[in-house]
């Protein structure tokens, strides 16, 4: 029963060769398979029960690190999409994984083709949910469909820093003090009334906290996000080796349908999972299970 499931999380600073320092968020039985899992942008991992929980049913640990510039992570600035393989080599030797899954949720999911691509003597099978697509790509037009908040943002990030730090800094200003209350308001045009149907009780309330804690020192890890997303990612995506499922809603107006479409079509191991009725935030709540099952059945 869920409820003799140990899912109690812990966090704790994991240094870096070069010096840094990241924050680690560990949840699940320390024997578990390893699900590696990166947040989306802005963002930190912080353990949320209900999902957490399905992974521990499944024998599954949660490791998960805020990537490098994220609440007190230290920023390595101009760092690649590619770039955060170095920091999961870190990690995963440092809970002594020799291999894992791993899972990426809008921002996240590039993060976690690139594992899926530079690593795949330790990553056996990756997940996106809601992941966006590169910039540019021949096929897809990857602004169109995006609410508009993300409109101005990424016509910013293609101006340049000079244009995207005032972006931050305005942004800064209101998601790092968002209340769940707020959250939904404070999202605007990104969501519709799928996705403003799932931002409730605590999944809004853990939803501002990322926020909160992501934003908590600067705006820096959303900066470097979005330049890495618009610059070369750093590996090629018909190049990744294992099993990739891709999940899909085109009711998303963050990461709009065309992207999950495109990942789909361009990824020779893909495994599509498209739908109609889900956002950008109702696909992880009303999905998470299957995600998991359909991963760790591809990853034995």
């Amino acid at each position: 029963m869920r409820s003799m499931l140990d899912v109690t999380a812990t966090r704790e600073a994991v240094p870096t060769p070069d010096g840094r320092s990241l924050d680690l968020y560990l949840a699940g039985p320390a024997g578990g398979d390893v699900l590696l899992f990166h947040s989306g942008t802005p963002g930190v991992p912080l353990p949320f029960e209900p999902l957490t929980a399905r992974m521990v049913e499944r024998g599954l640990r949660y490791v998960a690190f805020s990537r490098a510039g994220y609440g007190s992570s230290t920023r390595r600035a101009g760092r690649s999409v590619a770039d955060v393989t170095d920091d999961v080599v870190t990690v995963l030797d440092h809970v002594g994984a020799d291999s894992a899954l791993t899972i990426g949720w809008s921002g996240g999911g590039p993060h976690a083709l690139a594992c899926a691509a530079l690593l795949p003597d330790r990553i056996r099978a990756a997940a996106t949910i809601a992941g966006v697509a590169p910039y540019p790509a021949d096929g897809i037009d990857f602004l169109e469909g995006m609410g508009e908040e993300n409109l101005e943002e990424f016509a910013a990030a293609l101006e340049g820093p000079e244009a995207l730090i005032p972006f931050k800094e305005r942004g800064r200003a209101s998601w790092s003090v968002v209340t769940a209350e707020r959250v939904a308001e404070t999202f605007g045009d990104l969501v519709d009334d799928v996705d403003r149907g799932a931002l409730t009780g605590d999944f809004a309330e853990w939803m501002a906290a990322v926020f909160r804690e992501a934003l908590r020192e600067s705006y820096w890890g959303w900066f470097d996000d979005d330049m890495a997303f618009i610059h070369p990612w750093g590996f090629d995506l018909t190049s990744i080796p294992v099993p990739v499922h891709v999940w899909q809603g085109r009711h998303d107006r963050m990461v709009p349908f065309s992207h999950g479409q495109w990942l789909a079509s361009h990824i020779t191991t893909a495994r599509p999972h498209l739908f109609d009725d889900e956002g950008h935030l109702s696909i992880a709540v009303t999905r998470f299970g299957d995600i998991l099952d359909e991963l760790v059945a591809s990853g034995r």
